[in-house]
């Protein structure tokens, strides 16, 4: 069944957006609520009094950027809305992802039905006809500096309503790539034919930065709960101490992340046998990336819970310009295109990502190494003619030590553009592209440490788990078998990665121990 998001400019949700990324955009429908149309009829007849008036009004009837001051004609401003969005059409690389292009396309539709974009109901209306018929158009992921909106992709994105570039179709038998044109034809409808502003409300959006930046949370927060998950497997696989997770250490300390992940190690190591039959062995402390998971993670979720709120307070943000005002009749430029508060925030949530990869690679090489385990060397029953998972963790280092280079902020760079009229830019969508690489590496990191630290409970498999460190295990015993002698591992790789992107693993163990907190 179709999933349906109702429209109003004003309630989008991060929830009503996952099944767009849990679909891979497909399957997708959207529907306008009554109130955003009055609201959009009002703005556009604003718009319209403008034009009748003969003044120059920016990117209504002047030219844009540093040709703000050229008086364009009534009779040209259609011809203008499209040579705009055709001349922005500079984009270049590989692809957005069908979903993230998905996700765009409802929030550029949301942001205009807040009903301060001057655009008129039958083009809103058409681009409802245009998402709900699977038109996805090819979007290229670089060429945004996330000033005066995502300019350029944003541009293939509308120039594809116009019957320009190439599009992917999702429509039954239909289903597949097409020009623009071939895409229109298909499902029934004309090239769109814009009017004076609506080219402009078109591309003047960070749509581009919000949906990488929607896939991002929507993932991360499955990390959140993995990293806590597999620490406490690690921990138990390690005959580590559970006392460092007691919640009087988190009231003492004062950070609710802390107080989360603390208690989500908890529940998942609740009746361990495991932990009791070393409660009173002579080790005094455990190393760090043991000790202090609820400090570490506990960072992570802070800044997950912060980088949350600026994104949804984002998702309903009218980001075009020029902004107009029903109430009073009034159309005034400002800034609200610029990316920056979503830049920082995604600057920040790569960083605290590459914390939780750096930490997991930390304990992988706990696991393994001998002389800090008392486990066999690499995990392995018959070191020497095996190796093991030896080279998960050079794997995991390798990708740790990547996300260091990706995690410098992209928010602190800035290069004028536009003839100095762009003089400060945010390169949001910078800092959203490395955000989601360096959570796809944190995700390989996690999958690797889920590998080494089951292997490493089969040596003392005798002891019953912890329910949650038990539900891990088991989950993935069912697809790959404990390692008796080295074997093609990339296999194994692959599949805990799935099983843990897919959110298998957190599902699992909520099953066993309750809801976990991000």
């Amino acid at each position: 069944m179709a999933t349906t998001i109702v429209l109003d400019g004003t309630s989008l949700t991060l929830a009503q957006l996952a099944p767009v990324f849990a679909e891979g955009g497909i399957g997708i429908r959207v529907r306008i609520a009554p109130s955003a149309k009055a609201r959009v009829r009002r703005s556009r007849a604003v718009v319209e009094r403008a034009i009748a008036s003969g003044k120059p009004i920016y990117g209504i009837t002047t030219g844009f950027g540093k040709l703000k001051n050229q008086f364009i004609p009534e009779a040209d401003l259609a011809e203008l809305q499209e040579n705009l969005i055709l001349s922005h059409c500079c984009g270049v690389g590989e692809y957005m992802d069908n979903e993230e292009v998905t996700c765009a396309q409802i929030l550029r539709l949301n942001g205009l039905l807040r009903g301060h974009s001057g655009i008129s109901l039958e083009l809103a209306e058409n681009l409802v006809k245009l998402i709900n018929a699977g038109f996805r158009p090819l979007v290229p992921k670089k060429g945004s500096v996330g000033a005066s909106g995502d300019l350029a992709p944003l541009s293939h994105m509308a120039a594809a309503y116009l019957g320009h570039g190439d599009v992917l179709l999702y429509d039954g038998e239909n289903t597949g790539a097409y020009t623009a044109r071939e895409a229109l034809e298909i499902i029934g409808m004309q090239p769109l034919r814009l009017r004076a502003k609506e080219g402009l409300a078109l591309i003047n959006g960070t749509e581009i930065i919000k949906s990488i930046a929607v896939g991002a949370l929507l993932r991360a927060e499955n990390v959140s709960k993995a990293a806590d998950v597999l620490a406490a497997l690690s921990i138990e696989a390690l005959l580590g101490s559970s006392r460092p997770f007691d919640e009087r250490f988190a009231a003492l300390k004062g950070q609710p992340g802390h107080a989360r992940a603390a208690a989500n190690v908890r529940a998942c190591l609740r009746n361990s046998k495991v932990l009791q039959s070393h409660a009173d062995c002579d080790r005094v402390q455990d190393p760090y990336s043991l000790r202090c998971v609820p400090q570490i993670h506990g960072a992570f979720k802070a800044a997950y819970a912060h980088v949350r709120e600026i994104v949804e307070n984002e998702l309903n943000a009218v980001t075009d310009n020029p902004i107009v005002f029903p109430d009073t009749g009034e159309v005034h430029s400002a800034g609200q295109f610029h990316g920056q508060p979503l830049s920082v925030a995604l600057d920040y949530l790569g960083l605290a990502l590459a914390t939780l990869a750096n930490v997991s690679e930390r304990r992988i090489e706990q696991l393994v190494n001998p002389d800090l385990s008392r486990l066999p060397a690499f995990l392995t029953p018959k070191p020497g003619l095996n190796s093991g998972v030896m080279i998960a963790q050079v794997a995991a280092a390798a990708l740790a030590s990547e996300n260091k280079i990706l995690a410098h902020p992209a928010s602190v760079d800035t290069i004028p553009t536009s003839a100095n009229q762009v003089d400060h830019v945010s390169m949001g969508v910078t800092a959203a592209r490395k955000a989601m690489e360096i959570l796809e590496n944190t995700e390989r990191v996690l999958a690797l440490e889920w590998l080494a630290a089951a292997q490493a409970r089969e040596f003392h498999a005798d002891l019953k788990a912890g329910k949650g460190v038990e539900a891990a295990h088991k989950l993935l015993r069912k697809s790959v078998p404990a390692l008796e002698r080295d074997r093609y591992l990339a296999d194994d790789i692959a599949t805990a990665h799935w099983l843990l992107c897919g959110g298998a693993l957190v599902s699992a163990v909520e099953k066993a121990c309750g809801k976990l907190a991000s």
